[in-house]
C-alpha cells in the first residue's frame, strides 16, 4: 500500500532543516530574510526548471548557482531523489555522470519521480516559509 507521506515527509524535513539551519547560523536579519527568500523561491521553481531542462541540467546547474540558499535546496532535492529512488550517487559530485549512465527508461522514470518530488518542494516551500514574501 502506497503511503502519500513517502514523498511528503522527506521534503518537509529537508526544507524545515534548511530553514532551521539558516536561522541558527545567520544573525543579520536582512541577510537571513534574503537567504530564506532564495530557498523558498528555488524550492518553488524546481518543477518549472526540471520540466523545461531536465535532471541532468538541474544537477549541472547546482555547481553554478551563486546564491547559497538556492544551491542548498537543489542539493536537498537530489538527496531526497536519491533516497526515494534507491539510485546512488545522484546527490554527490558524480551526479551528472550517474544520470548520463542511466538507461533511457531509468532516466525517464527518475525524471517522473523528480517532477513529483518538485511538486512537493513547491507545496512545502509555501508551508515552511509561510512568512517569507516576495520574489527575487
Amino acid at each position: 500500500m502506497f503511503d502519500s507521506r513517502t514523498i511528503s515527509k522527506p521534503v518537509y524535513e529537508a526544507l524545515f532543516d534548511l530553514r532551521s539551519q539558516q536561522e541558527a547560523k545567520e544573525r543579520n536579519q536582512d541577510k537571513l530574510k534574503n537567504d530564506l527568500k532564495d530557498q523558498k523561491n528555488q524550492a518553488i521553481e524546481l518543477y518549472t526548471y526540471l520540466a523545461t531542462w531536465g535532471l541532468m541540467r538541474l544537477k549541472a546547474e547546482e555547481k553554478d548557482l551563486s546564491q547559497e540558499g538556492k544551491k542548498q535546496v537543489v542539493r536537498k532535492f537530489f538527496t531526497c531523489l536519491e533516497s526515494l529512488s534507491g539510485k546512488s550517487a545522484l546527490a554527490n559530485d558524480q551526479g551528472v555522470k550517474t544520470l548520463i549512465a542511466l538507461s533511457p527508461d531509468d532516466y525517464l522514470g527518475l525524471t517522473g519521480l523528480g517532477l513529483e518530488l518538485a511538486q512537493e518542494f513547491a507545496f512545502w516551500a509555501n508551508a515552511v516559509y509561510h512568512n517569507i514574501k516576495g520574489e527575487d
